[in-house]
């Protein structure tokens, strides 16, 4: 892998660099050798934040952390990237039957496959036209913290869902 490095109001030293090729090389497993990793150290109010972004093919890879300490930062943001690349692997893999099939090869080496999203249950139903406030009922008769409906008012498919306390919320589609 190719790094790059970027200090704002710090120096990257060499001891910050060894331990971002320590961590996010555990990470060289899952590309190829020429992606590129853009590493960024900054210290904001004497917090100590990294931001590692790699770009790979049509999609960017992105995690970010702080703390009080540069390298406790480059240990938080190693987790946090490796479950993305993990979760953007087994993405790509699920759809190898399609025409998606030698991407996975192509952004990524051969490695374990610790993680697989599982969808265990689907439920299909009809979708009622009515207005949030009885969608809200509909909700707290059945026992959920969220109801999916078709508002009556403006035809479009909504979703209310209980908030901390006894208030809702309502997400409409925006575009």
């Amino acid at each position: 892998m190719q790094y790059t490095f970027n200090g704002k109001n710090i120096e990257v030293t060499n001891g910050m660099k060894n331990a971002v090729y320590e961590k996010i090389g555990k990470l060289e497993r899952y590309f190829t050798p020429d992606t590129e990793v853009h590493v960024t150290m900054a210290v904001e109010r004497n917090l100590h934040k990294i931001e590692i972004t790699i770009p790979v093919k049509g999609n960017i890879l992105r995690a970010e952390e702080q703390s009080e300490d540069m390298y406790s930062s480059i240990d938080l943001v190693q987790d946090v990237l490796e479950r993305q690349v993990k979760k953007y692997r087994n993405k790509l893999s699920d759809s190898r039957s399609g025409r998606n099939g030698d991407k996975v090869d192509a952004l990524f080496a051969d490695a374990d496959d610790d993680d697989h999203i599982k969808i265990e249950r689907v439920k299909k139903f009809a979708v009622k036209p009515m207005d949030p406030e009885e969608a809200c009922i509909q909700m707290d008769m059945l026992g959920h913290n969220f109801y999916v409906f078709r508002n009556s008012e403006t035809d479009e498919v909504n979703v209310v869902y209980k908030r901390h306390g006894e208030s809702y919320g309502l997400i409409e589609p925006g575009f």
